[in-house]
This record gives C-alpha cells, structure tokens and sequence, in this order.
C-alpha cells in the first residue's frame, strides 16, 4: 500500500471542524500535525489520545509552544471557539454538544478507553456533519475505527495515517477496513493538508 497523495478537495474547503484520535505513538505524530495549523484558523480542533487515567495531562502545555493556536484542556459546559485545541483530559470521554460547547462523560470505557475516539468522533459527526474532518492517528487498539466511519456515513472527510508510517498500526487498519477513507498519508501529508485549511 503506498502512500495517496492529497488530491484538491472541494469539500476541505468546507471544514468546520477537526477531530483527531490516536494513541500509542501519536504524540510523536501530533508533533508533526499540530504546528502546520495556521495562526487565527477558523475552526476548532478536537483531540482524543489515550492517556494514563491516574495523572495530570500535559499536552495542552506541551503543545501550546509548538502550535500557533491556543490549546486547552477541554473544560465541561465550555463554549467551543474556533482557533482552539482541545485535549480530552484523562479519564473523560470528549463530547461536542449543541451550542456548540464542550461535554465531557464518565460513561463506561469503550474499546477499554476513556477518553474514546470513537465517542469524540461520533458526537462531533452529528455536530458537524459534512463539515468535519476526521484524523485517525497511530494505535494499539481499534477505538476510532467505528468512529470514522460515523463521520464518513455523515458526509465528513476522513484521513487515516499510513500504516507503514505507524508507531503501531493496529488502529489504522482497523479504520481502513471499516470506514470509507478519503486520504491515507504519512504525518507529513497529514500536516500539508491541515496546512491547506
């Protein structure tokens, strides 16, 4: 399997939004992700990364020196502002909600998880609809695959990390097989496109 290249897409000219799941290696890729994101983007960006439930997160402190936009770990009831990162904070699952403003849930873990991608996606999918992007990153599990495919059902667009480019591919594999995929590109194409928005 290679590598697609990013065709011009007139749907990514209608994003809303940016939801984006990983987890084992994606900090890594977010690395690459996150600092192409122009300064003053007029959209929100979503992140879901399997975290430690027992800890404190730093990856809203980590980032906010790497990436032009503000980032912030996702509060509950919180107005959803465009030009924002939000990290799912460790223990919670990541909601998007009417308004729009954030939600956060103790719900049971799904696919062992909480946070889950596949809640994320599938609540911003109802949210944003064709609007959204959706990026599914390295993993050790199949959360965000049934996730995706929500948000490719709703019109939205989809990314999946190439899996030879994976720290672990389970996860993409698993979303290639069940969700229509737009784009399979390694982290630097990822970045070219958010670029692009």
């Amino acid at each position: 399997m290679s590598a697609t290249s990013l065709p011009s897409s007139p749907r990514l000219d209608q994003i809303e939004a940016i939801a984006i799941g990983g987890s084992a290696g994606a900090v890594e890729a977010l690395n690459t992700l996150l600092p192409a994101l122009r300064a003053g983007l007029p959209m929100p960006v979503f992140v879901v990364l399997h975290l430690p439930r027992d800890g404190p997160s730093l990856l809203p402190q980590i980032f906010q020196h790497l990436c032009r936009l503000r980032t912030a770990e996702a509060e509950h009831g919180e107005p959803i502002e465009p030009g924002t990162v939000y990290f799912a904070p460790p223990d919670y699952h990541l909601l998007v909600d009417r308004g729009p403003q954030i939600a956060l849930s103790v719900d049971e873990p799904v696919h062992f998880s909480r946070p889950s991608i596949d809640v994320l996606f599938e609540s911003a999918a109802d949210l944003y609809g064709p609007g959204l992007l959706g990026i599914v990153l390295t993993g050790a599990s199949k959360d965000g695959a049934q996730g995706l495919s929500a948000i490719a059902r709703a019109g939205g667009t989809t990314i999946v990390q190439h899996p030879e480019s994976a720290a672990v591919d389970t996860l993409p594999l698993a979303a290639l097989r069940e969700a229509r995929v737009d784009h399979v590109l390694h982290p630097v194409g990822i970045a070219e496109c958010l670029a692009s928005l």
